[in-house]
């Protein structure tokens, strides 16, 4: 927080707009090797707004990095609710894979990404399930087990329920009665949407071969 700031919006904001700062300082200005060496930086990062949204809206138009950052808002789409797909688009409106971005014009409010967090919390542990080294696998860093623990028992703290109506069928997913905190799963599913919304894919086609048809000469029509 700078020294500039009213007293009131200092106290208001605390300890998470200082936590928010930091965090987006520390890793968005970071650069990222990857194996074959290229260097990358992270191109989308999405904060969830669901718990504290006027910090973190604070947060992001303070932060000087609104072109990365974005708040988020995970929504539970079940079978019996309205699917993405299904809702009347207005002018100005983004939709991808499972995500959606209603449009704010005429207002000063920030665009905020709607995930359908059932459907991106089903994708995270198929990915899971993946076997070691297969396409679509995701996989932790290291050797050891314990260094994942708190990752894991978030990841873990959700069970499924498989429902049907209105024709659809589609996985509920529900915090179970003996767990603590989820968050880290939440984090990791706001990761793979982001990953959509900047065109990632899990499974792209080869491109369509081209065909080189033979010319035909006139004469053929005689």
């Amino acid at each position: 927080m700078g020294a500039q700031e009213p007293l009131g919006v200092e106290r208001g904001v605390g300890g998470q707009h200082a936590g928010l700062k930091a965090l987006a300082d520390a890793h968005l200005a970071r650069e990222w090797k990857r194996d074959d060496g290229a260097v990358m930086q992270v191109g989308r990062c999405l904060i969830d707004a669901g718990y504290v949204p006027d910090t973190v809206y604070l947060a992001i138009r303070r932060s000087g990095r609104a072109a990365v950052l974005m708040p988020s808002k995970g929504v539970g789409v079940g079978a019996s609710s309205k699917a993405f797909a299904e809702y009347k688009r207005r002018k100005g409106d983004l939709y991808g894979h499972y995500w959606r971005v209603p449009t704010v014009h005429g207002t000063r409010e920030l665009r905020t990404v709607h995930i359908d967090t059932n459907y991106w919390k089903s994708f995270v542990h198929a990915r899971l399930a993946v076997a070691m080294g297969d396409r679509g696998c995701l996989s932790l860093f290291g050797m050891k087990a314990e260094e994942h623990r708190l990752l894991s028992e978030h990841l873990a703290a959700e069970y499924r329920v498989r429902t049907e109506a209105r024709g659809r069928t589609v996985d509920e997913w529900k915090l179970k009665a003996s767990t603590v905190d989820n968050h880290w799963l939440d984090c990791l599913v706001g990761c793979a949407a982001a990953a959509s919304m900047l065109g990632v894919s899990l499974f792209r086609g080869a491109a369509p071969r081209k065909v080189r048809r033979k010319r035909k000469k006139v004469s053929y029509l005689s």
